[in-house]
């Protein structure tokens, strides 16, 4: 009950319906109903809005979390470069979390905690390097950053399913987590800064870290100001914690994290030439960056989900929430 308190999630989150079950029914015929719930939904949304058909999809790569490797073997061999080699070609990515066969109904701690911040829910977008395209395009991807941690035990296990004493499922969370996140997050960080911070923020940071190598180890390491190279701050929303040590770390305003937080707690306006950054985190231990330029000056949608409560946001959320 104290990590459901400390969530910071909120009464409009969803739990598949196996779940709602006492005991729950984590079958593969329930788990596949939660899948097809989260995808078709998403999938029919994006073709409405984008006005294609699936046979005008070329590549398609579908990420299911536990459910399935993730990725699987054929989604890492068609994934890679594909549409780089493929010009003219549509790529549609589906991703879910599938919460139904993984929810752990023991009580360790540390396995209870994903109970507490996974939900359903999924996303799709449309991948395009077809000329024409470019004009309606929302956004254009400039640059992919992805650090592994896997060949370090401790990295590896951080996040890991297993089997708790009384035999059940679930996945651990280790207590170093967020110290693993945060090394993971500085070797991403070291290389996505030369590409997208500007010369006077690099330079700051190359003589700081030459004066700590020549002068003083103790002098204090400088962070590069990424608000000079970014507009806007989509953080991983796995977790309060997260947000929290990402919002130090890089010197980040309530503003900027705010639709991070808000995401979080619930499941703006874009202007052209706008940047946006977005890391996520995962098993592995992985860290991934992805940087964005906005194409054109983004309406609100009038269809989205957060169309029917966006005059409530942002919310105050406290530190705890009674329950």
């Amino acid at each position: 009950m104290r990590i459901l308190e400390r969530s910071g999630l909120g009464e409009e989150t969803c739990l598949p319906p196996a779940i709602h079950y006492i005991p729950p029914t984590p079958t593969m015929e329930t788990a596949r109903n939660e899948a097809e719930v989260v995808i078709f939904y998403v999938i029919d949304d994006l073709m409405k809005k984008t006005g294609l058909k699936p046979k005008d999809i070329d590549i398609l790569i579908v990420n299911c979390s536990l459910f399935s490797p993730t990725p699987s073997l054929s989604a890492m061999v068609v994934n890679k470069d594909l549409l780089q080699v493929m010009p003219n070609s549509c790529a549609l990515v589906v991703s879910t979390e599938i919460i139904t066969p993984n929810y752990y109904q023991g009580s360790e701690r540390a396995m209870l905690l994903p109970n507490c911040l996974f939900r359903m829910g999924g996303a799709a977008i449309l991948l395009s390097n077809k000329r024409k395209d470019s004009s309606r395009a929302k956004y254009r991807l400039t640059h992919v950053v992805r650090t592994h941690k896997g060949a370090d035990d401790k990295a590896f296990r951080c996040v890991f399913q297993q089997e708790d004493p009384q035999g059940k499922v679930g996945i651990n969370l280790s207590k170093d987590l967020m110290v693993i996140a945060g090394e993971a997050l500085k070797s991403n960080i070291t290389t996505i800064g030369p590409l997208v911070l500007p010369a006077s923020e690099q330079l700051l940071f190359l003589f700081t870290l030459i004066g700590r190598k020549t002068f003083n180890p103790k002098w204090k390491a400088y962070i590069p100001d990424f608000k000079q190279a970014f507009e806007h701050f989509c953080i991983h929303a796995g977790g309060r914690a997260v947000i929290d040590e990402l919002q130090k770390n890089l010197q980040l305003s309530a503003e900027h994290v705010e639709a991070s937080r808000m995401t979080l707690h619930k499941f703006g306006r874009m202007r052209k030439g706008d940047r946006v950054w977005q890391i996520a985190f995962g098993s592995g231990f992985k860290c991934n960056s992805a940087v964005w330029k906005c194409n054109r000056t983004i309406k609100t949608p009038t269809d989205g989900p957060w169309d029917d409560c966006i005059d409530r946001y942002p919310v105050f959320i406290p530190e705890i929430v009674k329950l």
